[in-house]
């Protein structure tokens, strides 16, 4: 199996000015593409060219062999979802049902925001934010660092941010926060993550 990078479902331009043009092709064009050229290359001719791109995360976590495929991978799904997370036009409203989940789960949803945010401003270096939802149906917030991947985790993902600089860098210079607030306030699509709960 070989890897492709997914086509935006949204135009280069219809973040800003939360993220710009600028940034997408940046991080979309040449990151994400990185790390696709990549994982193709280090699975080509193995027995994991053949696999899912869950099953090469999930094979390869913890392997110090597959180090490399593995960071790969998980960039790869990380990044699949970050750009399904976002719209134009973004946050606003939550579905009643994600709202009222996350009432329940954090008490209310500045507490969720406050804790969000906080996870990604204190995820040292680079990494990923995730909102998930537990075995017992409760959601959480979760930050990993660089590579790292919900699924290696045996985590059922809602939602995730990038932290590494290049997601923000151009747009934000060193302000991660005023990215984070900018991510949750004004680009996520919160029908997308409602529609991934699991019922």
């Amino acid at each position: 199996m070989s890897f492709e990078l997914p086509e935006l479902a949204y135009a280069y331009e219809a973040l800003d000015p939360y993220m710009s043009a600028d940034t997408l092709h940046l991080h979309h064009d040449k990151h994400h593409q990185a790390y696709v050229t990549n994982l193709n290359k280090l699975i080509d001719g193995t027995a994991l060219a053949s696999k899912s791109l869950e099953e090469i995360i999930t094979t390869t976590s913890g392997s110090a062999e597959h180090q490399g495929i593995f960071n790969n991978a998980g960039q790869h799904w990380n990044h699949i979802l970050f750009w399904q997370c976002m719209k134009k036009n973004g946050g606003g409203n939550l579905p009643s049902d994600l709202e009222k989940m996350i009432v329940d789960s954090f008490g209310g949803y500045d507490a969720f925001k406050e804790n969000f945010i906080q996870a990604g401003i204190t995820q040292f270096g680079s990494g990923w934010a995730w909102l998930i939802q537990e075995n017992d149906g409760k959601l959480a917030v979760m930050k990993i660092a660089n590579a790292d991947n919900p699924v290696a985790h045996d985590k059922h993902v809602l939602m995730g941010v990038d932290v590494w600089e290049h997601s923000y860098y151009v747009d934000y210079q060193n302000r991660r926060p005023d990215y984070l607030k900018a991510f949750i306030d004004n680009m996520i699509d919160w029908e997308f993550v409602a529609n991934r709960l699991k019922k």
